[in-house]
């Protein structure tokens, strides 16, 4: 329940995920294993077009894209370094 909590908190802090990517990317801090495991999840959200709810259902249908949105960027989260974090105000 306490994962569940921290992915809400983390739609609240949207904003700050793009210019958090585009240090992570070109940052020299974060090793480019990192940076290749990354990539794969974001790549692969946007071409594994697989839905646990159809995404006809309007509303409800978003809600499992939004929730893997999330849990990809997470990841992503854990893999930076502490100090992005920090400077972002994102925690894991």
């Amino acid at each position: 329940m306490k994962k569940f909590f921290k992915r809400i908190r983390l739609i609240f802090k949207v904003k700050r995920f793009v210019p958090f990517l585009i240090e992570f990317f070109t940052s020299v801090r974060v090793p480019l294993k990192q940076k290749l495991i990354s990539a794969g999840l974001i790549i692969g959200y946007f071409l594994l077009p697989f839905d646990l709810i159809p995404d006809f259902l309007t509303l409800i249908g978003i809600v499992d894209d939004v929730g893997i949105l999330l849990i990809v960027l997470q990841q992503i989260i854990k893999l930076a370094p502490d100090d992005l974090k920090e400077k972002h105000k994102l925690e894991d």
